[in-house]
C-alpha cells in the first residue's frame, strides 16, 4: 500500500496520485506567454487547483480572477499542453493541464499569489527562477503552434 504525503495544502494525498493543476497560456503579440511572480520568489503559470466537482472552466476563470483581477473571455476546447512534474520542495506531484486563454484586458491586481505579470520568451523564462512545472512547459512550448 502507498503511503501518504502532505502537500502545502495541509491534504493528504497519497503518493499514486497527481494534484491536478489547470494552468493559463495567456499570450500577447509576439506569442510570448505571461508568467506571475510569487512571494515564495519563483515564477508560475496562472492558474491553479482543480477542486474536487469543479469543471475545468470554472476553476480557470476562479484562479485567474483570484490571482490577477483578470476577466476571462476564452478557453480552448482543449488543453494546448500536459504535464507532470515535482515542484520541491512539496513531496507531491503535479499534473499540469494548460489550456490557451484570452483575457479581456491587462489591467492587473497584484495578490499574494501573483504580486507580478510578465510576459516571456522561451529564452528569457528560462533566465529566470522558474517551478519546475515551468521549466517542462518551456521546453514543450511551440509559438509555431498558435495563431
Amino acid at each position: 500500500m502507498q503511503k501518504n504525503v502532505i502537500n502545502n495544502d495541509s491534504q493528504t494525498v497519497p503518493k499514486c496520485f497527481y494534484r491536478v493543476s489547470i494552468k493559463a497560456l495567456i499570450l500577447d503579440e509576439q506569442k510570448r506567454f505571461a508568467l506571475s511572480f510569487e512571494e515564495k520568489g519563483s515564477w508560475d503559470m496562472p492558474g491553479g487547483g482543480l477542486d474536487f466537482g469543479e469543471t475545468i472552466t470554472d476553476a480557470l476563470k476562479r484562479e485567474i480572477k483570484e490571482e490577477t483581477g483578470l476577466e476571462v473571455t476564452y478557453i480552448s476546447e482543449k488543453p494546448a499542453y500536459i504535464l507532470t512534474a515535482n515542484n520541491p520542495p512539496q513531496t507531491f506531484w503535479v499534473c499540469n493541464l494548460i489550456y490557451e486563454v484570452k483575457v479581456k484586458d491587462l489591467n492587473f491586481t497584484a495578490s499574494d499569489e501573483c504580486i507580478q505579470l510578465k510576459f516571456f520568451t522561451k529564452e528569457e523564462a528560462l533566465k529566470e527562477k522558474l517551478y519546475q512545472n515551468v521549466i517542462e512547459f518551456v521546453k514543450m512550448y511551440k509559438p509555431e503552434n498558435h495563431k
